[in-house]
């Protein structure tokens, strides 16, 4: 019984912990490859607030959602830097798809972690994009491959 009873809470509070964990970590669900961003393509982008940006690449509309505040995000001189994670760079061609090791930049603010990518419809596009801090075009976008 003795050692019963410590092998017992010992389960429980590993348990309580998983659980904990479960809760605070959403999962994650990328986008197919042919539904996720081609940085290539991207005509117009806006921060909305330091943790969410949208991004139109033609018909396509996506919500990019942060892992944490990114103040500086979007700020002069303009532009938004999506790197994928090494994996996309060479296999899918650099898209962005809401993996893990995914992230977006300006020039004075430091690689920000994805946390999801989703598209999102004209309407919701509309309504977040009236709502922006910056914005910009996709003509800030590097025309190369970055180097990972």
């Amino acid at each position: 019984m003795k050692t019963i009873l410590p092998t017992l809470l010992l389960a429980l509070a590993v348990g309580v912990g998983a659980a904990q964990a479960a809760q605070t970590a959403p999962a994650r669900s990328p986008l197919h490859t042919a539904d996720c961003i081609d940085t290539t393509q991207i005509n117009e982008w806006h921060v909305v607030d330091a943790r969410t940006a949208i991004v139109r690449t033609g018909p396509k509309r996506y919500l990019v959602t942060l892992q944490n505040d990114c103040p500086r995000l979007g700020t002069p001189p303009p532009g938004l830097i999506f790197r994928a994670n090494p994996s996309n760079a060479v296999v899918n061609r650099g898209r962005i798809c809401g993996e893990v090791g995914e992230t977006v930049h300006s020039r004075y603010q430091p690689p920000c972690a994805i946390q999801s990518v989703s598209k999102i419809d004209k309407e919701r596009f509309d309504r977040l994009s009236a709502r922006a801090m910056r914005h910009g075009s996709g003509a800030e976008q590097p025309t190369t491959m970055p180097a990972h």
